[in-house]
This record gives structure tokens, C-alpha cells and sequence, in this order.
């Protein structure tokens, strides 16, 4: 199984899945996705009458989460097969009326709840999160620091929106001047070095990595707060300071331990090395 594709079991049926490395998604086979959730002879008609359907009931945006990719079928040829992201999809399940399906409405329903109630009061996000991350087996002092990390990041971006800096693009290019800045790695190699995918690279981080990146962003963020930059070129010098600051302790303190702070190891492998220094 690569990376860039790979088959996915859902209820016992294969999931034909494709890993877009520049989109940083992973793209899934509809008709796999309704022939699971329908027990349909004819998944390829399904989908047909499913988008009329939607077209008539004003879901204008329909061909706009559906791309077609060249996955390969059941005679080992690769055709052009409707695909979507878990975004789309997740639309599509939606309109999907099958018992199979209802465990993600109520999913969808119950996230949606808890969203309207953490914007009503936000300390909720960061109980939901403390919850999330120590049923994944992260420990206590892991999860403080990242709840703190996730505090500091939101300073930041504050901090660009009042900036006139864009989410998505312009965030990341920011937080890539951060990256380089402090780990000498881009945001995409420090991914690659960690094997990771979709996971979050934060997720991903020793404590250690953490401090770093947090220290980051926090003078990122005071330099901003100082010399209030206004366009993407100004923001992308600030970023490379504030990043620079955390790139200077971090190699006086590899100087000193003779050795990387930068881990190659991701979540998986910390848990499984703490699990086996406890056991020694």
C-alpha cells in the first residue's frame, strides 16, 4: 500500500481511495462508498439517479466535490471513476437513504450540536480536545503542552486576520516562513520526514518540538504586535524572524546534546516508545 494510493476497508467492503499529495487529501471512490452503504446491484446506477436527484433538489455545487480519477477496477485495468473528499462525501452520505448510512447522519448531527454549543462557549472545544487526544493514548503532559500550542496558534492567527492576512494560502505560506525558520525543514518535508499524510503535523510532535514551535509562533506573534505588518511580503519577513528566534535555540540546544531535536518519529511510534520504556 503507497501513500498515493491504496484500498480502504468500510464494512467489510473495499474502498478504492487516492492520496493527492499536493491538495493534501485523500479522494474517495463514490460508487465503492454507495455500494457499501446501499447493498446496491447497480452502484453505477445508484450514483446516476442520486445526482440527478440532488441537482433537482438545488444542490448546485454537486460537480463542483466530485473530480474524476483513473482508479484501478476489478480486472486490474484503471478507469476515470467519480471520486470526492471526505468534505464531499460526507454531503453525498447525507442524501443517501439507507440504515447503513444513518450512523453518520446522527455523527454529522451530533458534531454539528457541539459546534453551535463550543461558539456559545468556546472552553468547551478545549475539554472536547483534552477528551479527543487522551482516548488516542497521548499522554497528560503531551496534551497540556499541545492544548497550549493550540492557544498559541490561535494568538497568531488573530493576529494575521487583523493583518488583512487570507486563510488557507497566505496562512500557509506564513506558517511554511515559520517552519523553515525554526526547523530548517518546509512545513511539506517536515510532513514527509514524519510519514505523515492527512494527520495533523502538530499531532505529530514531541513536547519537545512543541516548545519550539510554540516559541515560533508567540514571537511571531509580539513582532507582528510590534511592527504591524500590512502586506503578505512584510508578514513573510516577520514570520521568518519569529521563526528564527525558536532556530537559534534550537541549535544551541542541539550544540549542546550533541544530537537533532527535529524527530522523524510521528504519533504511532512516540506511544509505542513510551509504551516500551514503561515496560522496561
Amino acid at each position: 500500500m503507497t501513500k498515493e494510493t491504496s484500498i480502504k476497508l468500510f464494512e467489510s467492503k473495499k474502498i478504492r481511495v487516492h492520496w493527492d499529495n499536493e491538495k493534501d487529501k485523500w479522494f474517495f471512490s463514490i460508487i465503492d462508498i454507495i455500494e457499501s452503504l446501499t447493498g446496491s446491484s447497480n452502484p453505477r446506477r445508484y450514483w446516476s439517479d442520486l445526482k440527478r436527484k440532488l441537482i433537482k433538489e438545488g444542490f448546485s455545487q454537486l460537480y463542483e466535490i466530485i473530480v474524476q480519477l483513473k482508479l484501478e477496477s476489478a480486472d486490474g485495468k484503471k478507469y476515470e471513476t467519480d471520486c470526492s473528499d471526505t468534505e464531499g462525501l460526507l454531503r453525498i452520505i447525507q442524501s443517501i437513504p439507507s440504515p447503513n448510512a444513518e450512523p453518520f447522519k446522527v455523527w454529522l448531527a451530533k458534531v454539528g450540536y457541539e459546534r453551535i454549543e463550543e461558539t456559545e462557549d468556546p472552553e468547551l472545544a478545549f475539554d472536547r480536545a483534552m477528551e479527543t487526544y487522551l482516548k488516542k493514548g497521548y499522554s497528560k503532559n503531551w496534551i497540556n503542552q499541545r492544548i497550549k500550542s493550540i492557544e498559541v496558534r490561535k494568538e497568531l492567527t488573530d493576529e494575521w486576520e487583523i493583518r488583512g492576512m487570507q486563510k488557507g494560502q497566505e496562512y500557509a505560506i506564513l506558517t511554511d516562513e515559520i517552519t523553515k525558520a525554526w526547523a530548517g525543514l518546509t512545513t511539506k518535508q517536515y510532513r514527509d520526514f514524519k510519514d505523515l499524510k492527512k494527520e495533523n503535523l502538530r499531532d505529530n510532535m514531541t513536547n519537545l518540538e512543541l516548545v519550539l514551535n510554540m516559541l515560533a509562533e508567540t514571537s511571531t506573534t509580539e513582532l507582528s504586535k510590534k511592527h504591524k505588518p500590512n502586506t503578505l511580503i512584510e508578514n513573510k519577513k516577520i514570520a521568518k524572524k519569529g521563526g528564527s528566534v525558536a532556530g537559534r535555540a534550537r541549535k544551541d540546544l542541539e550544540q549542546k546534546l550533541g544530537n537533532s531535536v527535529i524527530s522523524s518519529l510521528n504519533a504511532k511510534e512516540l506511544k509505542k516508545k513510551d509504551e516500551n520504556e514503561l515496560d522496561e
